[in-house]
């Protein structure tokens, strides 16, 4: 159980550490204030994944939304701290009403899962790209890389980015590219940022932001305790994580959300035979959360000491099934791939119009010719 849970975040951590170190340097968060933030979402985190768990006594996981960090990566840059804040806040707002009102699942009927799969993909896109770019100017690291994490989905499809990642420290350490250098504290406590609420940034930012965790992040993990038999509590856990993101946003837990892929290695058969006992491995993971929320410092200094292409070559990767799953979801309801691929094509392009981001803009053209094409079939 206590394994289970640890690899459980280690997974989750490997994952997607890097991508949150883009997005808080995106955000213009210096040493301190990173590792700040990576302690109130550990604890976070935490928090909410043992007092869910023992709660209802079934293994109810939280990890912040990696799909969302990834759209902030691309969405943050000319958006203040105090405003990201404010975003941050009106998102997860968002997803509190849709848990205390029990709209969530009317709301996705209005936004067609190919749509916003699609607009995903599209967020995603530069992250695969920028990954393989890197065999132009790292090509052993990233070809190394990319060897490892493809062996490994072959073997232990779970174990796939933690074997990516050694490779590259491997690699990196040998060729005297690793620079640990004390920056900041190993116990960085977080810092009250007062937020700031745009009208520009909350459409930009927030809506896109607010879609994506919900529908690519929040949805998932519920559908996986679905899947394994345990009865979701949709409205009740929605509230209680995007309620813990409201509270928490102002120190740095800007995402808290029901997980998927490390809540689902803590319900596979082989954690317990008793499906009522593999709870106790998601207290585990919980309780490992918090060591990594406390040692929040250390691991910014961990990953800060790796050469910025290994993060990027590791953040594509890590994305890579994501990008996939998106790509066949957009484009598996032949009525819908016209929107769908617009809506793509849109998100990754970039472009900033009134300035409002891509993700937006993707995601109206998508739905509006989607209603278009309904009227031509009608």
């Amino acid at each position: 159980m206590m394994m289970t849970g640890l690899v459980a975040v280690l997974v989750g951590y490997a994952s997607s550490v890097a991508i949150i170190l883009q997005a808080l340097d995106v955000a213009g968060l210096d040493a301190a204030q990173t590792g700040g933030w990576l302690m109130m979402l550990g604890i976070g985190m935490g928090v909410t994944t043992i007092g869910l768990s023992l709660w209802y006594k079934m293994p109810v996981l939280t990890a912040w939304s990696t799909p969302g960090i990834a759209l902030l990566v691309t969405s943050l840059s000319g958006v203040t701290i105090n405003e990201a804040v404010g975003v941050f806040i009106f998102a997860s707002g968002l997803m509190f009403l849709c848990g205390v009102t029990g709209i969530f699942a009317r709301l996705m009927n209005y936004i067609p899962r190919a749509l916003a799969s699609a607009m995903l993909a599209g967020i995603l896109l530069r992250f695969g790209l920028t990954a393989f770019g890197a065999l132009n100017t790292s090509f052993v690291l990233c070809a190394a890389m990319i060897a490892a994490y493809v062996v490994m989905r072959r073997i232990f499809p779970l174990y796939a980015i933690i074997a990516a990642l050694i490779t590259g420290i491997t690699v990196t350490g040998l060729s005297g590219d690793l620079h640990f250098v004390r920056a900041g504290n190993v116990f960085a406590l977080p810092e009250f940022v007062m937020p700031s609420f745009t009208l520009t940034s909350l459409i930009s930012v927030g809506i896109p932001f607010f879609i994506v965790s919900l529908a690519s992040q929040n949805a998932p993990g519920i559908a996986i305790l679905q899947a394994n038999g345990y009865p979701p509590h949709t409205s009740v856990l929605l509230s209680c994580s995007s309620l813990a993101a409201i509270l928490l946003a102002p120190w740095g837990g800007f995402s808290i959300c029901i997980a998927a892929i490390t809540a689902a290695i803590c319900m596979a058969p082989d954690v317990h035979p008793d499906p009522a006992r593999r709870y106790t491995a998601a207290v585990w993971a919980g309780i490992f959360y918090l060591l990594a929320g406390i040692f929040g410092g250390a691991v910014f200094m961990l990953f800060n000491a790796f050469p910025a292409v290994l993060i990027q070559i590791l953040a594509g990767l890590a994305l890579l099934t994501t990008l996939m799953n998106s790509l066949h979801q957009s484009l598996a309801d032949e009525k819908g791939r016209d929107a769908a691929i617009i809506c793509f094509l849109l998100t990754a392009s970039g472009i900033t119009l009134l300035g409002i981001s891509s993700a937006f803009w993707g995601l109206l053209a998508g739905i509006v010719v989607h209603q278009i094409m309904a009227i031509r079939r009608g």
